[in-house]
């Protein structure tokens, strides 16, 4: 089993500090789909939502709770690590900002142990996924 890394990227038109604070507001991660709840579970040891955090996020249906610890959390950079809830083995995922003029790079990576290519699709696709509606949840803000 391999370990796979999918990456996506795209520019939003707003300042880096606005993108950044929507990224660490793990609750808040509730508007950014229909019917998702998220909580957080356990505060972060240094900052509420920094390393050590533990956050719960519950889609509708019957599927199973997604519980990530993050793992990184400095100025522009994201990381953290399922617990639970993936279909993968070793899924984690890193979130970097850029500043592009006054505009911002959101650049989300993925990575996990894959066995075969629908794997690495599906992976591929969540990353896409992820990015589409956290940037749209920015352009409602």
């Amino acid at each position: 089993m391999a370990s796979t890394t999918t990456r996506a990227t795209k520019v939003v038109d707003r300042p880096i500090e606005q993108v950044w604070a929507a990224l660490v507001d793990h609750e808040g991660m509730a508007s950014w789909g229909p019917g998702l709840q998220v909580t957080l579970t356990t505060p972060g040891r240094e900052e509420r939502n920094g390393v050590g955090a533990v956050r719960r996020i519950a889609a509708p249906g019957p599927a199973p709770a997604i519980v990530e610890e993050v793992t990184e959390c400095t100025p522009y950079a994201l990381g953290y690590r399922a617990l639970s809830g993936v279909p993968f083995k070793d899924y984690s995922g890193r979130v970097t900002l850029r500043d592009v003029g006054g505009r911002t790079e959101v650049t989300w990576a993925l990575t996990a142990r894959t066995r075969v290519a629908p794997e690495k699709l599906v992976l591929a696709g969540t990353t896409r996924a992820l990015l589409a509606a956290f940037t749209r949840s920015l352009r409602r803000s």
